[in-house]
């Protein structure tokens, strides 16, 4: 077979597997079902300032409660939340911290995402103040490690949140793509 026959091959290989132009998703959309709702309580904001093009700030985790049909317990204190706002209105959150289940099982949370808004509205929520959740796009993609046992489904499946933020703590639902 000559390289020019080979390269045809595989671009016939390729576009076979590819599907027709325009035929839609190989499969089923995901769906999300509802998980629980970690209530995330949080300590006033550590501003480093202007860092990496936006205002860099650390928010401590204090603790909490996590509540739904799949996960039930604590969240507790000594983690955090690195943000860096951006004039733009974006704002990059990475939260890395602990819950506790209700039978005693430690979980790790790392969460990533980020949230979007008009520019007053996001200094009005860097102030801490109240701000209806409509006037922002708050979104994480959590991921967990924790042993094997009850709770390593949190192992085996993708998550997806939206972010609530309140004064003094933040709502995070959180919901396991199917």
């Amino acid at each position: 077979m000559t390289l020019s026959t080979k390269a045809a091959a595989v671009a016939a290989a390729a576009a076979a597997l590819a599907g027709p132009a325009g035929a839609g998703p190989a499969a089923p959309a995901p769906t999300l079902d509802y998980a629980f709702t970690a209530t995330v309580l949080v300590a006033p904001a550590l501003e480093q300032g202007a860092v990496d093009g936006g205002r860099k700030r650390f928010i401590a985790i204090t603790g909490g409660q996590v509540s739904g049909p799949l996960l039930t317990g604590e969240v507790l204190a000594g983690g955090g939340d690195w943000q860096v706002i951006e004039a733009s209105g974006l704002t990059r959150v990475e939260a890395h911290y602990f819950l506790k289940a209700g039978d005693g099982t430690v979980i790790e949370v790392t969460n990533p995402g980020v949230r979007v808004a008009d520019p007053a509205v996001i200094e009005k929520l860097a102030r801490g103040e109240e701000v209806d959740p409509s006037a922002y796009y708050f979104r994480t993609t959590p991921s967990f490690k924790v042993a094997d046992g009850r709770h390593e489904w949190l192992r085996r499946s993708a998550f997806v949140a939206r972010g609530v933020r309140k004064p003094d703590r933040v709502l995070i639902d959180v919901y396991v793509v199917r």
